[in-house]
């Protein structure tokens, strides 16, 4: 598909809407934040429900809150037709009082790292969606690369689609960003963690101040809604940093070379969205992988998002979004509904052909 398809300025807002279950679970031995729209059980769905799940898999800080605006959206623009949820990356999201970071003795030690957030998300896949569910997902920065390593590793996932929002799949520690950034987080991040515990004493007023002076200084999106302040409040958890820190210092080193193997497989599954001015996917890798597989699904955003868009561009992605995915997933749902029904009709062929043979109908007469 074009790369250059037009993109239309929606001008939508966010509308009042249901609120959301919002929730902490233990998943394969670590606590994990999950927000949900629509259908929050999914652990035992009706095959012939034809259910399908929009799930986010968020960047790093994978913190699920800063995601609820785009959710919402998301939720809205499909007007409920279709559960979307989002799981927070392991360790990232600071947990209620009471409930530890982990429920036991660490099974791997990598389990806050790159590999275990990937096995992290197999297995909530796999203890909390029902194998008959079509599953979108959607992935943001480093989650792409995460939907790529699912993909490959558990091919029973029955994936729908994958859309992969400013994709972080390729040479991280040589894009703009990783470059000033990588030395910090392989060699030094260490150093950050005295201050982040001192200002971890701060009470919770005080915290909230400083993550709208900082939101304003840096130009983070403006004055940020509430969700975002209490999202922030994670980043003042020396834990949920040192996690988020330990699986980039990992991201620099394990995100290299493009995995054009499983991308060859699944093209006809994936859909690239690029930005134009984004210092960890810059337009070089949209412009190599566009050569390299020109009958891809890979986009340029013409809208000047940045990478970090849930700050403020969430409302126009979701609505984004909502046209790729419309057709595709109305259609993938029509496909499977023939199926039933063609499935249905050899079962009543079988059994007719049974009761002709055998004399005998339903009730054995």
């Amino acid at each position: 598909m074009s790369s250059q398809a037009t993109e239309k300025t929606d001008s939508r807002s966010l509308q009042p809407g249901p609120v959301p279950i919002c929730e902490f679970i233990f998943c394969n031995g670590a606590a994990t934040e999950l927000i949900k729209f629509g259908c929050i059980e999914l652990r035992h769905a009706v095959p012939s429900a034809l259910s399908t799940l929009f799930l986010i898999i968020p960047g790093n800080p994978g913190v699920v809150q800063y995601y609820r605006p785009f959710l919402t959206a998301l939720y809205q623009a499909f007007k409920g037709r279709y559960p979307v949820w989002a799981i927070g990356h392991a360790g990232h999201c600071d947990p209620p009082r009471g409930m530890p970071m982990s429920d036991g003795p660490k099974k791997d030690h990598d389990i806050f790292g790159l590999e275990g957030q990937i096995d992290h998300k197999i297995a909530f896949l796999h203890e909390q969606v029902d194998p008959s569910v079509r599953v979108v997902l959607i992935g943001h920065s480093i989650g792409c690369y995460v939907i790529l390593e699912m993909m490959k590793r558990e091919p029973r996932l029955k994936v729908a689609k994958a859309v992969l929002l400013f994709p972080t799949i390729e040479r991280m520690s040589t894009s703009p960003q990783g470059r000033y950034l990588s030395p910090v987080l392989c060699n030094l991040r260490y150093l950050l963690y005295p201050s982040i515990a001192i200002l971890s004493l701060l009470p919770k007023h005080l915290k909230s101040m400083l993550t709208y002076w900082a939101f304003r200084c840096f130009s983070l999106g403006g004055v940020p809604d509430s969700n975002f302040v209490k999202a922030s409040l994670s980043l003042f958890n020396v834990h949920c940093v040192a996690n988020g820190m330990f699986m980039a210092s990992q991201e620099m080193t394990t995100v290299l070379q493009r995995d054009d193997e499983t991308i060859k497989k699944h093209l006809h599954k994936l859909l690239f969205y690029y930005g134009t001015n984004d210092q960890w996917c810059p337009k070089t890798y949209y412009d190599d992988l566009h050569r390299d597989y020109p009958c891809g699904d890979i986009r340029l955003c013409t809208k000047g998002m940045k990478h970090a868009f849930v700050l403020d561009a969430s409302v126009e992605m979701a609505w984004l979004v909502h046209g790729w995915m419309e057709h595709i997933v109305s259609q993938t749902q029509g496909v499977e509904e023939k199926k039933l029904v063609l499935k249905a009709a050899v079962h009543c062929n079988k059994r007719d052909i049974n009761t002709v043979c055998t004399g005998k109908g339903e009730d054995g007469e």
